[in-house]
């Protein structure tokens, strides 16, 4: 049996930076909404910026994962 180390250990480095890119951008989105409960807490008022900043965080998660499935179901092919 052969194993091909160099490509074994790509898809170790992909996966390991994907995954520590989506928990990056997931904090971001949490961030967001803190920030969103911040204003509301000082102001009485809904903070736009952070709002949209956890949208966007939140879909590009949601992005990865979707694309993530696809990719391991083999009837999406």
């Amino acid at each position: 049996m052969h194993l091909d180390w160099t490509a074994l250990g790509q898809v170790a480095a992909v996966s390991t930076g994907v995954t520590v890119a989506v928990v990056v951008v997931f904090a971001l989105g949490v961030l967001g909404l803190a920030q969103l409960e911040g204003a509301r807490d000082q102001q009485g008022r809904t903070s736009n910026p952070g709002l949209t900043q956890a949208a966007l965080c939140f879909l590009a998660c949601a992005a990865v994962v979707a694309y993530g499935i696809f990719l391991i179901v083999p009837q999406f092919h």
